[in-house]
C-alpha cells in the first residue's frame, strides 16, 4: 500500500468527517499544500478550489500577506486569554470592523466560529430584554429556507423541514418561521412577500426577542437571493413591533453578494450583526458580534451585571491578527471591479445549464453562481467527477454552486463553470 492508499485508509478508519457517516464515509481526497486558487492532492493532481474552503479563503491560499502577518504575530503570542487581558490585534480588529460596518454598530464581541456567533447573538438578544424587564421575551422569528448553524441556539432557527428539526425534536427551542421570501432579487417588489414575517410580529412581538436572518441571499439553505426591499420592510417592522433585528452577515460579508455587507443593498443597519467565515480570509477560525451602545449600556445594569459569555479561545491574537491583515488587504484594490467582473463572468458561462434537463433555474449575484438541479444530487458519484475536471467544489440537496475567490483568474473560472455545466449534463 502506497503513502497515499494508507494516508486514505487511515483516514477512513479514524477520522469523522462533516455531514457523513463513520461506516460509509463519503469520498475524502488528501490535500498535500495549497496556493493562490489551486489544491494539489497527494496523489500529485491540482484543483482549482471553486467554493473558496467553505466561502473563506475570499484571497486564496497561502496568500504572502496573510502568512506574513501570521509569522510576526507567532513571535510575540500564539494565544493569551482574554479575560482580563487585551492586545493589539483584538483591538485593532475590533476599530476596522466598526469602521466598516454600519454606523450604529460599535461594540464588537470575538468567538471562534459563526455557528458560536449566532448563539452569541440569540444570548445577547435575550439578555437584553432580561435587563429590560422583559423576561417574557425569549423567542425568535427567523425565515423557512435559512442556515444559521449546527450548535443548538443556532440549529433551532434553521429551516424547521430541511435542517434538523426531525433529528432533535424535544430539545430545540420552539421558534416562529416566516414563510421564505420569493420575489427574486431583480424581480419587481411585490408587498405580500412579507406579509407572513408582519403577521407573525403582530401576533407574537411580545414574545419575540429578535428576527434573526441572512440578508438578501439565503446560502447553505438553498442559495437563494430575495429582494432587498425585504429587508428593509424587515427592518421598519422590527421597529414597529419592539423587536430586535439580528442580521447573519457570515456568508454574505466582506464582498462576497457585491456589496462589502448584505444589508447595503436596503440601506439599513441590524441592531446585532454576526460575521465569520471570511473574516480572517480562511486563514483561521474566527467570527465576532457587533452591537449598539444602546444594546451594550443594558448588561452593566442588568441582573447578571454582565453579558453571560466567554470563549476560550476568544479574541486569539493570531487570528486576529491575520484578519485585520485580511481586511486590509481587501480595502487595498478594487474588489468592487473584480467581484462585478466574477458576477459578469459567471450570468455567461452558466447561461447556457439552463438548457439541461436536469437543471431546474440558474441564479447569479455578485461572486456566487448556483445551478439547482430537479433531484438531489449524488455526493458519492458527483464529487470524483468535478475532481476529475480538476476542479474542487462540495455540492449539496439539489445545489451545484460556486463561491470562487476573488482572485480567480477568468480562464480558472472558466474552468470551474464548463466542469459545471459537464457534470450537470451528465445527471
Amino acid at each position: 500500500m502506497d503513502t497515499v492508499d494508507r494516508l486514505i485508509a487511515l483516514d477512513r478508519q479514524h477520522v469523522w468527517h462533516p455531514y457523513s457517516a463513520m461506516p460509509n464515509p463519503l469520498p475524502v481526497f488528501a490535500v498535500r499544500a495549497a496556493k493562490g486558487v489551486r489544491l494539489e492532492l497527494e496523489d500529485g493532481r491540482s484543483l482549482i478550489d471553486g467554493i473558496s474552503s467553505w466561502w473563506t479563503c475570499i484571497h486564496g491560499y497561502s496568500h504572502p500577506r496573510l502568512n506574513q502577518a501570521a509569522q510576526r504575530q507567532i513571535e510575540k503570542m500564539s494565544h493569551v486569554m482574554f479575560g482580563g487581558l487585551t492586545h493589539r490585534p483584538a483591538v485593532e480588529l475590533a476599530q476596522k470592523l466598526i469602521e466598516i460596518t454600519p454606523e450604529p454598530l460599535q461594540h464588537v464581541f470575538f468567538s471562534d466560529s459563526g455557528s458560536v456567533a449566532v448563539e452569541v447573538a440569540m444570548k445577547m438578544a435575550v439578555q437584553y430584554w432580561h435587563n429590560r424587564a422583559l423576561p417574557h421575551k425569549h423567542k425568535f422569528l427567523t425565515l423557512r429556507s435559512g442556515y444559521h448553524g449546527d450548535t443548538f441556539a443556532a440549529m433551532s432557527v434553521c429551516d424547521p423541514v430541511n435542517g434538523m428539526h426531525p433529528l432533535f425534536n424535544g430539545l430545540l427551542a420552539k421558534q416562529y418561521f416566516a414563510d421564505a421570501p420569493q420575489i427574486r432579487f431583480d424581480q419587481p417588489w411585490q408587498e405580500r412577500d412579507i406579509a407572513s414575517f408582519e403577521a407573525l410580529l403582530k401576533a407574537h412581538h411580545q414574545q419575540i426577542a429578535a428576527a434573526i436572518f441572512e440578508p438578501v441571499v439565503q446560502n447553505a439553505g438553498g442559495v437563494r437571493f430575495y429582494h432587498p426591499e425585504y429587508v428593509r420592510r424587515a427592518s421598519e417592522l422590527c421597529k414597529q413591533y419592539n423587536v430586535l433585528l439580528i442580521l447573519d452577515e457570515i456568508a454574505t460579508g466582506f464582498g462576497r453578494c457585491g456589496k462589502l455587507f448584505a444589508c447595503e443593498y436596503a440601506g439599513i443597519s441590524p441592531d446585532i450583526m454576526c460575521v465569520g467565515k471570511a473574516l480572517s480570509g480562511g486563514f483561521m477560525s474566527l467570527a465576532a458580534t457587533l452591537t449598539t451602545t444602546h444594546i451594550s449600556k443594558t448588561f452593566a445594569s442588568g441582573e447578571a451585571g454582565v453579558f453571560m459569555h466567554g470563549p476560550t479561545f476568544m479574541g486569539n491574537p493570531l487570528a486576529c491578527a491575520v484578519a485585520l491583515e485580511n481586511l486590509r488587504l481587501l480595502e487595498s484594490y478594487d474588489w468592487p471591479a473584480k467581484i462585478a467582473a466574477i458576477e459578469a463572468q459567471l450570468k455567461a458561462e452558466l447561461a447556457i445549464c439552463r438548457s439541461l434537463k436536469a437543471v431546474k433555474d440558474v441564479r447569479v449575484l455578485g461572486a456566487i453562481g448556483a445551478i439547482e438541479l430537479h433531484q438531489p444530487v449524488d455526493m458519492a458519484r458527483v464529487q470524483p467527477q468535478f475532481v476529475d475536471r480538476g476542479v474542487w467544489l462540495r455540492p449539496f440537496g439539489r445545489l451545484l454552486y460556486t463561491m470562487p475567490p476573488y482572485i480567480i483568474e477568468p480562464h480558472e473560472l472558466r474552468q470551474v463553470t464548463a466542469a459545471m455545466y459537464e457534470v450537470a449534463a451528465l445527471l
